[in-house]
């Protein structure tokens, strides 16, 4: 009976003991380094919406938010849900000097210049900004993009009908690196100003100028002349575009992968053929297989061809 009481203590005294070393190896999470590991190699794997929401949980947990957010390089606001305050993007973004990425085109509804100049004018290497759809901004919004930020590669415009010839110049003149520019529906846009953008960018990669009447063969061929590394080209609904355009574009740009000339009623097999024979992805079907989708709407079905006769 003795013998059973005394190994019943040591069995306790051991479990204590095992307790006890657990308990020294324990780590809680706000025990780890914040910079160097939890921002760099755990907070950038978590939504942002789940980061939002971990700085209700304590102070302690808020400050962690508050330090990734300021070392961030992407932000973008579409990953906090379908809308985010106006209060809450310029608390995010208070503190943060290395962004890379930003876009903003989930909060087109309210961003004006108030907002975002401040995190432009705060953040000189960002690489790729995203406006599209931001109506509430202002050329300045361009300009200041163009003075702060010189390594710029992509940047997208699409529907901002306040971008004109000067801002874009202003771009050009200052951010030569460019890779992708989007201006699409941008109707203030002329020839003149996308040819001077086509010889201060020559490094463009892909452009869309698309949706624009303005826009007609001179700006095409001066694009294909100047950007001989051109892979995209987005020329929808530019009605006053041609063949010849097209012919210039299979002339000079050897890397095109990819062209769009929906709604161009001018432009004819006989131009995009050559592109074809390349393998061009165009997203208007050849005159052949057009008549077959139609007959086979019309009819219900698809009569058997002999395209070897």
């Amino acid at each position: 009976m003795i013998n059973n009481v005394r190994g019943s203590k040591d069995s306790i005294s051991m479990d204590q003991k095992h307790d006890e070393r657990m308990q020294s190896h324990r780590c809680h999470l706000l025990e780890l380094p914040w910079e160097d590991v939890l921002v760099t190699h755990v907070f950038c794997y978590l939504p942002l919406r789940h980061l939002v929401s971990l700085q209700r949980v304590s102070k302690s947990f808020r400050s962690l938010v508050q330090v990734y957010l300021a070392n961030c390089r992407k932000f973008d606001p579409a990953q906090t849900g379908p809308n985010i305050p106006k209060e809450a993007f310029c608390s995010m973004l208070r503190h943060n000097q290395v962004l890379h990425h930003l876009c903003v085109s989930n909060c087109s509804d309210w961003i004006s210049d108030k907002e975002l100049l401040p995190v432009i004018g705060q953040n000189q290497h960002l690489l790729r900004v995203d406006l599209r759809g931001c109506v509430l901004l202002s050329r300045h919004a361009l300009v200041a993009v163009s003075l702060s930020c010189p390594r710029l590669t992509h940047l997208s415009l699409a529907h901002c009908e306040w971008v004109d010839s000067l801002a874009l110049r202003s771009l050009a003149d200052h951010c030569s690196d460019l890779r992708s520019l989007d201006v699409t529906a941008c109707r203030q846009l002329k020839d003149e100003v996308v040819c001077y953008v086509a010889g201060k960018c020559p490094a463009l990669r892909s452009l869309s100028v698309a949706v624009n009447a303005n826009i007609t063969d001179t700006a095409v061929e001066e694009v294909a002349k100047k950007c001989r590394e051109l892979e995209e080209l987005d020329l929808t609904g530019c009605l006053r575009v041609r063949n010849q355009a097209i012919r210039t574009l299979a002339e000079y740009c050897p890397k095109l992968q990819s062209l769009k000339v929906n709604h161009c009623h001018n432009v004819t097999e006989s131009s995009l053929g050559v592109l074809r024979r390349r393998n061009v992805e165009i997203d208007v079907e050849p005159p052949l297989q057009r008549a077959l989708v139609l007959l086979q709407d019309v009819v219900g079905f698809a009569p058997f061809i002999n395209l070897q006769i």
